[in-house]
């Protein structure tokens, strides 16, 4: 299993990626990964490998990219023979709408056959509703001719409890009478105010229509996504609107997901900021004071904040427990500011297990199904997408996805995450192997399936490092390979739109890919094997120049990890053994300290 320590920095965001020196791919590490006999074979099986050193060596970024779909490249390095090059230098042009109906495609993976394409299930099995203007959203319409068909079938249930949102967003969501009557019933003391009675109104949630839970923003694009999942599903549990708060940084990223509404706050709404709002510990702390008293007994605001980022003190202290659940639902808006995943902690919930497991009879398909309803690229982003897939990963035969992210690059050299990364393609073969000792060896062989290795990192080493691979030898198993990254920016960078728009971007095609390699603890990896559906091979997370074997360890579930789950039973007791109590909640492989749901195991 792989192992990380509980004293890291965790998310996408905590520390800013320095640069960082590249290294080329020696001789001398070539010859001790790929150890040959005489005959230019392997002896060991599960030795490393080169990657192979044939095919379509690209790095394309988002600038290169035309605003029409026209892309310019001078920079391709093609190491093919001409018949090679003319069947799989990928194509320049956009793809018309017309598609053969059935003409789904299957593949080979390491697992099973899937098939590539889904032409007839624009609504992804009834998930999404029908009735949008399909030109203000395309990727709403056209997201199921990139995708493969899912494994994972919504229930008639999570169907049914989503039209339900719908028509309560619809009911209650800005600009209607129902919010405006409900905001004007709702007390917020102003900072003079120090009386009860400005603060709490037992009235207020006989008066009014609607109830709301208001996301607040944390940390990266990957954790804010998996994070408003979660305040989406306990929305729709609660029977709440959601409410988020995008700032400019998250504007023009997504499509409403609700019809005829809006899921944004309105900028004149008092909950853009938290002052004077109490908060959720505070009224715990209360509860802890008042004697013969539980937090249904006391006098609740209206309003109420509740942290539910990272904290080593346990932040989600009891918020998993019915009781403490049965009190909140007297409040009328709860704002929840995350970084996290916490779905696991509403299954440990039982006034809410019953829904959640009708819902999700597959328990690790919750993000699967949650954030391809939510999470629409708008026309910007998905311009960008489907430009960038038609180009480079439309034809091949197989798409690899690559993601790495090293959270303390100063103290990384990136050779060692080169060899780590290697290590796991080659002995898992999901890159073949490079005969350095025959370079010509495969000159003449007829196997052309071309795999298209998408590699998403701030980085453009990585990709460079591997396309000098491929100009070693020819592979061992004679398949072409193209290398293509869309972007590198060489740093996190925070409140920056463009940025957000292009960690999107690299999200999504991930996502389309059919194996995933990510890094351990990556939020941004869990985005895109959760669109996926992808149980991916996770890296060893390095925290200094040293090797580690295995390289990779294979996930269990396609969910994203919650790392700071709940300490205590609501007894105040620690939980020792979620398995234990909850069959479908298991320890992260990735991160210890965290847990995740996981079917079938």
């Amino acid at each position: 299993m792989v192992k990380i320590s509980n004293n890291f920095a965790s998310f996408e965001g905590f520390q800013k990626v320095l640069g960082g020196k590249y290294q080329n791919v020696t001789d001398e590490f070539l010859s001790k990964v790929v150890p040959l006999n005489n005959n230019g074979t392997n002896n060991n099986n599960t030795s490393l490998g080169l990657l192979e050193g044939r095919g379509i060596v690209q790095n394309m970024t988002h600038q290169k990219l035309g605003e029409g779909g026209e892309e310019k490249n001078n920079n391709t390095i093609e190491v093919v023979q001409e018949k090679t090059q003319n069947n799989h230098t990928a194509s320049q042009e956009i793809p018309t709408d017309e598609v053969p109906p059935n003409d789904s495609k299957k593949i080979s993976t390491n697992d099973s056959i899937k098939e590539v394409k889904n032409y007839d299930d624009k609504f992804m099995d009834g998930l999404l509703a029908s009735g949008f203007d399909e030109s203000t959203c395309l990727s709403r319409y056209q997201s199921h001719l990139y995708r493969k068909v899912s494994p994972y079938k919504p229930s008639p249930y999570l169907i049914s409890k989503l039209r339900n949102y719908e028509q309560i967003h619809k009911k209650c969501g800005p600009n209607t009478i129902a919010y405006n009557t409900t905001m004007a019933k709702i007390i917020i003391p102003s900072s003079s105010e120090t009386d009860d009675h400005h603060h709490y109104n037992d009235n207020v949630s006989d008066a009014t229509l609607c109830k709301y839970v208001v996301w607040s923003p944390a940390n990266g694009l990957g954790n804010r996504m998996i994070s408003i999942a979660a305040t989406f599903l306990y929305a729709v549990l609660t029977e709440r609107v959601l409410l988020v708060r995008f700032e400019p940084d998250m504007h023009g990223l997504f499509c409403e997901p609700f019809q005829d509404s809006t899921w944004i706050l309105p900028m004149d709404s008092p909950f853009w900021n938290n002052e004077n709002i109490e908060t959720y510990q505070s009224v715990l702390g209360k509860e802890d004071n008042a004697r013969n008293l539980t937090l249904d007994q006391l006098s609740l605001p209206s309003v109420l904040f509740i942290d539910l980022q990272f904290r080593p003190e346990d932040p989600e202290r009891f918020f998993h427990c019915d009781h403490n659940q049965e009190a909140l639902n007297k409040v009328d808006v709860l704002i929840i500011q995350s970084d996290q995943y916490f779905v696991p902690s509403l299954f440990m919930i039982p006034s809410f297990s019953v829904d959640l497991n009708k819902m999700f009879p597959e328990k690790d398909a919750v993000f699967h199904h949650v954030g391809r309803y939510l999470f629409h690229p708008s026309n910007d982003a998905w311009g960008q997408i489907t430009r960038f897939y038609d180009a480079y990963l439309a034809k091949a035969d197989e798409r690899i996805g690559l993601q790495v992210r090293v959270f303390n690059p100063a103290s990384i050299p990136q050779q060692a995450v080169v060899n780590l990364l290697l290590s796991c393609a080659i002995e898992n073969k999901i890159l073949p192997g490079i005969d350095t000792q025959n370079p010509a060896s495969n000159a003449k062989n007829t196997n052309h399936t071309l795999k298209a290795v998408l590699v998403a990192s701030l980085y453009p080493e990585y990709a460079e490092n591997l396309r000098t691979m491929y100009l070693k030898g020819p592979t061992v198993t004679g398949e072409v390979i193209g290398i293509y990254q869309p972007s590198h920016e060489e740093e996190q960078k925070f409140n920056d739109n463009v940025h957000n728009i292009k960690a999107l971007v690299d999200m999504y095609l991930l996502s389309l890919c059919d194996v995933l390699v990510t890094t351990s603890v990556s939020t941004f990896g869990y985005v895109a094997h959760g669109f996926g559906g992808l149980k991916p091979w996770l890296l060893y997370r390095l925290t200094s120049d040293e090797t580690h074997s295995p390289a990779c360890v294979r996930d269990y579930s396609p969910e994203p990890c919650y790392h700071f789950g709940p300490q205590h039973q609501c007894n105040g007791k620690p939980e020792q053994h979620f398995g234990t109590s909850f069959p479908h909640i298991f320890e992260c492989k990735d991160f210890d300290r965290g847990v995740k749901l996981v079917d079938g195991v």
